[in-house]
């Protein structure tokens, strides 16, 4: 059933230190029981980590591992006739930034031992490079939608 209200889209504004719009999101999607300060220290420490690691702008690492995670289609499940169909959508440039920030965040919690902000850092170069699991996530989420291509006259 199709919801009949869609909130309204919040502004975010930009970072303090790099002034990136991305970036903030992801501190906010970092956030745990709104504590943004703790979220804001973990993410800008990633970042340092990072920038001590490769040497190279960190900010430009984040993008490449944003836009290398970014799925460009995905399954979405469908009814006809009592049947489920996985059906292959594109997905729209808002959902696949989100996902992409969930799949890094989710990745970097499930690593092992270390600080968030190192697992974190470790993730963001991972994504850059094209390794690592939320990397991993999208070939799934790629590889699950060319085998259901045959469902794609099902449209939504």
């Amino acid at each position: 059933m199709a919801r009949r209200y869609t909130p309204e889209k919040r502004e975010v504004s930009p970072d303090v230190r790099y002034g990136k719009l991305e970036i903030q999101e992801m501190i906010n999607r970092i956030m745990i029981k709104g504590k943004k300060s703790t979220a804001t220290r973990l993410m800008y420490d990633a970042l340092e980590l990072v920038e001590d690691r490769t040497g190279k702008d960190p900010v430009e690492t984040f993008d490449a591992a944003l836009k290398n995670v970014s799925p460009l289609m995905e399954v979405r499940p469908r009814r006809v006739g009592g049947a489920t169909y996985q059906v292959p959508m594109e997905v729209e440039p808002s959902r696949r930034k989100t996902l992409a920030m969930r799949w890094i965040i989710a990745a970097s919690r499930a690593r092992s031992g270390k600080s968030f902000a190192e697992k974190l850092a470790g993730e963001l170069m991972d994504a850059a490079t094209n390794q690592g699991a939320a990397y991993r996530r999208r070939e799934e989420a790629h590889r699950m939608a060319e085998a259901n291509r045959a469902f794609s006259h099902f449209r939504l």
